[in-house]
């Protein structure tokens, strides 16, 4: 019998030899991976391994700091085939195009309402009708629509740690990114409120591609399709999720995974 030919996903996004220095100290080395359309992929690997680094990569987030610098091949955005990296690419145009949800929730000191509206009046939408519509789909989506419906006015910081965590998520998804950004979401969070976010992981990706740093292996392999293990600046392994969690291909991953290393 001849073998299935599994057919490889649509991809959003590639590093393509990617180098990136905080000054003089070389943080990543070489970078070359796919990130796949509407599919969550994890990165994984020890503290200060360069998860986090990489996945700022995505939407300039070093240029904000001197003395930071991008060299190699960069990152190809899809359709489009855009280098985000490219000094002729405007890094707030890349961060309308891709959000990102950081790991303590920070919303503005403005009321519900006003957080999700942030971008969309940044962009210059002035219809007050498109922005209510766009809050609504953007808090239903982030699953806080029926939970805040009724108080959009009051301060997003009186919500609890969960749902403000799922009002920054809301907050990124009104301006309609193709790309979302996690960098480690619920590490802040108690059990509970991890699951209702890794729940609506699961569910985002219908809509949008997902990258996403976790030190918890559990939830890389509950949430993820495809999974990424760095080591020192370096990517090591990558692939499905399962196959890396079940049958790694280098032992460097394997011992990771199975507690004897990190």
């Amino acid at each position: 019998m001849s073998e299935i030919q599994v057919q490889q996903p649509a991809l959003k996004a590639e590093a393509k030899d990617l180098n990136f220095y905080y000054g003089n100290f070389h943080a990543l080395k070489g970078i070359n991976m796919p990130v796949y359309e509407n599919k969550v992929t994890a990165l994984i690997g020890p503290s200060g391994c360069g998860k986090s680094t990489f996945l700022r990569c995505f939407n300039r987030m070093h240029d904000l700091y001197p003395g930071n610098r991008y060299e190699g091949g960069g990152i190809e955005f899809h359709p489009d085939r855009t280098n985000l990296l490219s000094p002729q690419v405007d890094p707030i145009e890349v961060r309308m195009r891709i959000s990102m949800v950081f790991q303590k929730p920070n919303p503005f000191p403005k009321s519900i309402y006003e957080n999700v509206a942030y971008g969309l009046r940044v962009r210059g939408e002035r219809s007050r009708s498109v922005i209510d519509d766009k809050v609504e789909s953007a808090l239903r989506g982030a699953a806080l629509w029926d939970e805040v419906k009724d108080r959009l006015n009051d301060l997003g910081a009186n919500l609890s740690g969960g749902q403000q965590q799922r009002l920054c998520i809301a907050r990124a998804l009104a301006t309609d990114p193709e790309l979302l950004l996690f960098d480690e979401p619920t590490s802040a969070l108690d059990p509970i409120a991890t699951a209702s976010i890794e729940e609506l992981v699961t569910e985002l990706k219908s809509r949008v591609t997902i990258l996403i740093v976790t030190h918890n292996m559990q939830q890389a392999a509950r949430v993820s399709d495809y999974t990424a293990y760095m080591y020192i600046g370096e990517l090591v392994e990558f692939g499905v999720t399962d196959e890396i969690f079940i049958k790694p291909k280098k032992k460097q991953t394997e011992d990771y995974i199975t507690g004897r290393f990190g």
